[in-house]
């Protein structure tokens, strides 16, 4: 099915609806692994616009299945609830200068928004797929330790019947069509510690983590693809006068190649196992593991990839790059599931309290997102 003048007219109308109804969703909090008041605003407000057989799962995806019987092959399209920022009380919007700003405006509010508006338009029109089914999905954990929960859920529920995944995520300048994969780790150090003048001499968990941190950043980066790494907080010790009996910190590396992943890791152990053997006390937790690439039919990637650009380029007259990154698509990608993530907005400022997206851009995301999901309806 595509869009057609009648459709894009009815868009337009619902443009201002559309508008209200993403600074309505900016306000609600929403960390990582506590999307429960975004979650149940969605799940309410897709009942009101006529979905049917709408449901939270137990990862806190929302989950609006449209002619999924037994076994059929499944499309699925996804924009996540949760937010990078640890709020929990009502986030601000402000709007001036035409731009709308928000922590997690775009990243992935305006994605999630351009979703629902296009559920809302198959449910009140009773549109049904016949050769497969479709889900769209409101997916929780896609941020930092959510560690990709609400995708690795769906993909776990339905993966052998999916045959093509969609995220919307980001903006509008990119496609995302391979995967970067990352691990996650909480690293500790401790030592004997003590008074700062009665026991100096004693270890200080904070040189020596300060020092394992300066280890960890002699690392060269191998060669082919792109691999990176970061610590990304430090805490420890106690007060100006004890020497530091703890510390620890949270460190990652990412890699758009196994063989990347695979380095980065037996550095990062070699490192641990040096500073073990100097009598300190080193604990390590994975916190987080997202993979990399699988088998995935090149062919069918291409196509797919090329579909999602095709859309932006109709709908916002721009070129976008293709590129890899770390999204809800690394779970099926990892699978042999052709995937591509694609944006509904423009705008900056991701991960930052100052993010912004550009309102004149929502409507032509309105556009894309369900451009692309009616090409799903036959």
């Amino acid at each position: 099915m595509k869009l057609n003048r009648e459709i894009l007219d009815e868009v337009s109308r619902n443009r201002e609806e559309a508008l209200e109804l993403l600074k309505t969703i900016a306000k609600i909090p929403a960390p990582s692994n506590h999307e429960e008041k975004r979650a149940e605003f969605c799940r309410s407000w897709l009942e009101q616009q006529g979905a049917k057989g709408v449901f939270i799962d137990d990862a806190l995806n929302v989950v609006y299945p449209i002619g999924c019987k037994e076994n059929n092959p499944l499309v699925v399209f996804m924009a996540h609830t949760d937010v990078v920022f640890p709020d929990t009380d009502e986030l601000p919007v402000v709007v001036e200068d035409g731009k709308i700003k928000a922590p997690g405006i775009g990243d992935d509010t305006a994605n999630l928004t351009a979703l629902l508006m296009a559920a809302k338009y198959v449910a009140q029109h009773g549109l049904s797929p016949k050769e497969h089914g479709v889900l769209l999905v409101m997916n929780s954990g896609e941020e930092g330790l959510g560690n990709l929960k609400g995708s690795r859920k769906i993909m776990e529920t339905y993966g052998s019947r999916i045959k093509e995944f969609y995220s919307f995520d980001g903006s509008n300048s990119t496609v995302v069509n391979r995967s970067v994969g990352s691990r996650r780790y909480r690293v500790e150090v401790l030592t004997e510690g003590g008074h700062s003048y009665a026991k100096f001499g004693n270890r200080n968990a904070i040189a020596y983590l300060s020092s394992m941190i300066s280890t960890l950043y002699t690392m060269v980066p191998p060669k082919g693809g792109k691999t990176t790494y970061n610590v990304g907080t430090i805490q420890g010790g106690t007060s100006v006068n004890t020497i530091a009996q703890q510390a620890e910190m949270l460190y990652e590396f990412r890699s758009d190649r196994q063989e990347g992943l695979e380095a980065m890791e037996r550095h990062f152990r070699a490192v641990i196992e040096a500073y073990r053997a100097k009598g300190v006390a080193v604990n390590v937790e994975r916190i987080g593991e997202r993979p990399c690439m699988g088998d995935v039919d090149a062919e069918k990637q291409r196509a797919l990839s090329e579909k999602a650009a095709q859309a932006v380029r109709t709908h916002y007259l721009s070129e976008p790059l293709f590129h890899s990154g770390s999204t809800d698509c690394n779970i099926p990608l990892s699978m042999g599931i052709p995937s591509v993530c694609v944006g509904c907005y423009a705008g900056d400022g991701a991960h930052t309290r100052s993010e912004w997206v550009e309102i004149s851009s929502l409507h032509s995301g309105l556009n894309l997102a369900l451009d692309l999901i009616l090409d799903t309806f036959d």
